[in-house]
């Protein structure tokens, strides 16, 4: 039996030792019950035995290694020598280090060789290749950033132009961000080419719109100020916006604030706002006054107050300014605490005293009721004062009037023609009436003067200027129901008020008083009634 089973097994003893994961029937063990699957160990165990027995036959059989011949085949094992000659091995850690370094000179000797300094690099991401930062290079000389700007921010040359720039600047383009203002952009907040669109950008530009602000404005913001992108949602800019409703901005308005002066959002409440709002209020400046300021001149956040708010309310009040008004001088230009305030007055004091011999005090008057007054052109001024002597009036009256006018120093000349001469010849009435009362230049001729003077002619009556100019259109219908003037019914000269302002501000009635110095040079015949009337509420 032991014959037949070694013959019968002669066969298959190639297929056992080629193919171990087919199951092996056992045929000189007939009387033997097999193993079940289940018994996992004993199956292992019987199959390793009968490969060792198949593969190492005894020396000097049929079966032995002499025997086997070219055609054995020798599994489980891997030639001693196949090391030495394999086609590829592995570098050691040693080798992987110095070839980084070697890569990242190359890198930096380019670098250096088109003038950028890789000082600030070390540990950074770089291309291996300087071919590959070439590349980058290029593509940043593209968008239109120099050497120079790199070199400012060198940090930039770690980012990847596929995985990095263009999805940034995609998204940016497809918010509406101008080619043109992109240089700039990124000169000033280049931390933005290694931002996530959707984990950085993404989220603060849902929280600006969430402000109100409208979707076309929010690129000129981004434009204003891409410092933004940077920030985080539950930082600074959730509590400056929270401070400002707290002291009364509208909430409605805030979507407005931020889009004419963004930069709000970067503000800290302790150190910058909050100093800012409590020194305007120890002015003497009501709170709700203050957000009123803010939302008609956002701007104004923005002037330091150690080094420019406190050193330019110390020159108003050395320029004898008193200290009660100092107040009206801010709400009614609120720049005059944020320019180089100083050489302004003293080149205006110096003007106005050599054409028109004001005193420092009258000079603390003209400031008081029209502050614009330190920010008026040297030719604005003596264009104007020519004006008035060329109508006759003496260099005492002049000067009486600029005094209780400054309005006039700032008006359309030629609006002021055509009144002049509508006074001199309809109106029939002396000089000394519009030294008496100024403010006549500052009113529409088309739509207070002349429909007034023609009602009281047609009635035969008589009086002055400020009786028949100085009064809403309502008061005037009920002095035009009188039989005689009454005297004490004419109400004081134009004085500023800020109760008064604070219900005006409400509809809208601060063109003056928020006026750039610009506007000061656009008074025509529609506008010009807004002097009086700003002042007078």
């Amino acid at each position: 039996m032991l014959s037949r089973s070694c013959s019968g097994v002669a066969k298959p003893t190639f297929l056992l030792a080629a193919h171990q994961d087919l199951p092996v029937r056992l045929p000189w063990r007939p009387n033997l019950p097999l193993p079940s699957r289940r018994d996992g160990r004993i199956w292992q165990v019987s199959r390793s035995r009968t490969s060792v027995s198949e593969r190492n036959p005894p020396s000097g059989s049929d079966g032995g290694p002499a025997a086997a011949g070219p055609n054995r085949v020798r599994l489980g094992r891997r030639d001693r020598g196949s090391s030495s000659s394999s086609l590829y091995s592995r570098p050691s850690l040693a080798e992987m280090k110095s070839e980084r370094m070697e890569n990242r000179a190359r890198v930096y000797e380019f670098l250096r060789g088109i003038g950028i300094v890789p000082d600030e690099l070390d540990g950074l991401d770089l291309p291996v290749t300087a071919e590959v930062m070439r590349e980058r290079i290029d593509f940043l000389h593209n968008l239109g950033l120099t050497i120079e700007d790199i070199n400012n921010y060198p940090l930039v040359l770690g980012c990847s132009v596929k995985k990095n720039m263009i999805p940034v600047l995609d998204y940016l383009g497809k918010l509406g961000v101008r080619k043109s203002t992109l240089v700039e952009f990124l000169r000033r907040y280049p931390q933005v080419l290694h931002a996530s669109v959707v984990v950085d950008l993404a989220p603060v530009v849902n929280y600006l719109q969430g402000m109100d602000i409208k979707p076309n404005d929010v690129p000129r913001v981004l434009e204003k100020y891409p410092e933004v992108l940077g920030f985080k949602l539950e930082g600074t800019m959730s509590t400056s916006v929270a401070y400002l409703i707290g002291i009364g901005v509208g909430r409605r308005e805030i979507g407005g604030v931020l889009t004419r002066y963004p930069e709000i959002l970067g503000m800290r409440v302790g150190r910058v706002i909050k100093p800012f709002v409590e020194y305007l209020e120890y002015l003497g400046i009501p709170r709700l006054a203050v957000a009123r300021l803010v939302e008609k001149s956002p701007h104004i956040l923005g002037f330091g107050l150690e080094d420019t708010v406190i050193p330019n309310v110390e020159s108003l009040l050395e320029f004898h300014v008193r200290r009660t008004l100092v107040p009206s001088v801010v709400v009614q230009y609120p720049a005059i605490i944020g320019i180089d305030l100083k050489p302004k007055l003293l080149n205006q004091r110096s003007l106005l005293g050599s054409i028109t011999e004001l005193s420092d005090e009258e000079f603390g008057r003209v400031v008081e009721r029209m502050p614009q007054v330190v920010s008026l052109s040297n030719t604005a001024v003596v264009k104007h004062v020519d004006f008035l002597k060329d109508c006759g009036f003496s260099l005492q009256q002049v000067k009486d009037m600029v005094v209780g006018c400054p309005q006039l120093l700032a008006l359309n000349i030629d609006i002021m023609k055509f009144s002049f001469d509508y006074f001199s010849k309809e109106m029939g009435q002396p000089l000394e009436d519009l030294v008496a009362f100024p403010s006549f230049f500052t009113y529409g001729l088309e739509s207070t003067i002349k429909p007034r003077y023609r009602r009281i002619a047609k009635k035969g009556l008589k009086c002055s200027l400020a009786w028949l100019l100085n009064c809403s259109d309502e008061k005037f219908k009920e002095r035009m129901d009188y039989d005689s003037i009454d005297l004490e019914e004419m109400d004081a000269l134009p004085s500023f008020d800020m109760n008064r302002w604070l219900s005006a501000g409400k509809a809208g009635g601060l063109l003056l008083l928020n006026s750039s110095e610009s506007d000061l040079f656009k008074q025509d015949m529609a506008t010009a009634p807004c002097w009086h009337l700003v002042l007078l509420s």
